[in-house]
Order: C-alpha cells, then sequence, then structure tokens
C-alpha cells in the first residue's frame, strides 16, 4: 500500500501543529528566555516544514500523473487471503497486547504473540519459540533493567523482580 506524500504531509503537519500548541502549555524559567518548550517547538517546526514540503510534492506528484495518479495505491497483496489473515493477526496482537498485558504480563504476552506470528509468517515452532524467548528476555533486559521502565508482571507477579 502506497499513499501519496500529500496524504502522509498532511498527517505530519497536523501532530506537528498539535505538538507546537502542547509545548505552549510547558512552564517558563525565571530570567531566561528560553525553557523546556524550546527543542521540542524546534522539532514541531521542523515537522511542519517537513510536512509542508511532502504536501507540495504530493500535489505535484498528483498533477504530472493526471487521471493515473493516486491518493492511496493498494499493493498486491491486497485480495490474497493469507496476507490479509497476516495483517488481521498483527492488529489483533496489538489490541490483545494492549487489553491484557496488564492482567497476563509482559513476558507471557511477549512470547505469546512473538511466537504466533513468527510461526504465522513461516518460521518453524522450535525457531520462533527460541527467537520469542530471546527476544523477550533482551527487551526486558533493556527496558527494566537498563531504562527503568516499569513493564506489566502481570501473571509473574513477584517471580520477575
Amino acid at each position: 500500500m502506497r499513499f501519496n506524500d500529500a496524504l502522509t504531509g498532511g498527517v505530519l503537519v497536523i501532530f506537528a501543529i498539535a505538538e507546537i500548541t502542547y509545548t505552549r502549555t510547558f512552564p517558563s524559567l525565571f530570567g531566561q528566555s528560553y525553557g523546556p518548550d524550546l527543542f521540542p517547538r524546534i522539532i514541531g517546526y521542523g515537522l511542519l516544514a517537513t510536512g509542508t514540503l511532502l504536501i507540495a510534492r504530493g500535489v505535484l506528484q498528483k498533477i504530472r500523473a493526471g487521471a493515473q495518479g493516486r491518493w492511496v495505491a493498494l499493493g498486491p497483496w491486497v485480495g490474497q487471503s493469507h496476507h490479509e489473515i497476516n495483517l488481521l493477526l498483527v492488529l489483533f496482537a496489538l489490541i490483545a497486547y494492549i487489553f491484557l498485558s496488564d492482567w497476563v504480563g509482559f513476558m507471557p504476552m511477549s512470547m505469546l504473540i512473538l511466537s504466533v506470528l513468527l510461526y504465522r509468517l513461516g518460521s518453524s515452532i522450535s525457531v520462533s519459540l527460541l527467537i520469542a524467548a530471546v527476544t523477550t528476555a533482551v527487551l526486558h533486559v533493556m527496558f527494566a533493567k537498563l531504562l527503568l521502565v516499569p513493564l506489566p508482571t502481570g501473571l509473574l507477579t513477584g517471580l520477575v523482580y
């Protein structure tokens, strides 16, 4: 699936405007002409400029292509049921993680999601389980131990930490 650059640029411009607007709520520092809003605002203006350029480029592409130019071009995978099932499985996995991770926990959910998706996408069961276990362990160490991001323990409460 391919989106015209004007659509992507439009989303980027909307995000940039929202970000710049939100930075106006940041507190100012006494005695300084800049504060914690400076760098996020600079990034927001950069995103705004980039989005505007993408919109201009997309509109020019659409004008040059004429009637053949499309805002959204569907890929060759559309209409092939196994690819559509894979897409729905990924979306279902994301939704399941959002709703079940607090109860089940990060590690079991990650193992389950990764192993099912890897198996569905062509890996053997043993390879899927091995990659899922290693990936889950690495992510847990990176987030919970190094970055100190609290991950939901769920069913493993008392065993993980």
